[in-house]
């Protein structure tokens, strides 16, 4: 009987081990660092987003009043809209954005039409304007509109 005694004893014991060992030991598991990390915009903007729906579904199945409904809808969606404006705001911040602004800086860029996609264009192939440059020669600046050479230089601008 002692035999019997001593093994649920020690059954017990792990069966408490097993149950308190998150409370002594906490995981450092993805999941946990990402319920600990603090919620970027597009996470509130995904809860805002969520909530509302819930609502809207509590609604829906008679579980909010009309006054409940009206009131959490407008909270919500404040956050919703503040959520989608911080994100709309550090998009400007996003390295394949500065990128892009950057790469259209370098293109030539026609005053009626915008940048054009042929970085070594004289003339723009949709209306046809000379679109200002630099001489290859000696990087003057040539505005003339149907210059052909380079009024510093002398290089042939176009062949």
């Amino acid at each position: 009987m002692s035999v019997a005694l001593l093994l649920g004893a020690v059954l017990a014991v792990g069966a408490l081990a097993v149950v308190l060992q998150p409370l002594f030991f906490p995981s450092s598991d993805a999941t946990t660092r990402r319920r600990r990390a603090p919620l970027v915009d597009d996470d509130r903007q995904g809860m805002a987003v969520a909530a509302l729906r819930e609502i809207e579904f509590d609604k829906a199945t008679g579980k909010l009043s009309d006054a409940d409904y009206d009131d959490l809808k407008a909270r919500y969606t404040e956050r919703a809209l503040v959520a989608m404006r911080a994100s709309e705001a550090s998009a400007g911040d996003d390295p394949v954005e500065a990128a892009v602004r950057a790469l259209r800086a370098t293109l030539p860029a026609c005053s009626d039409c915008g940048v054009r996609p042929e970085p070594d264009a004289v003339y723009c192939s949709t209306c046809g304007k000379f679109l200002p440059g630099r001489c290859e020669s000696c990087n003057a600046p040539v505005d003339e509109p149907g210059a052909h050479f380079c009024s510093r230089c002398g290089y042939a601008l176009v062949a």
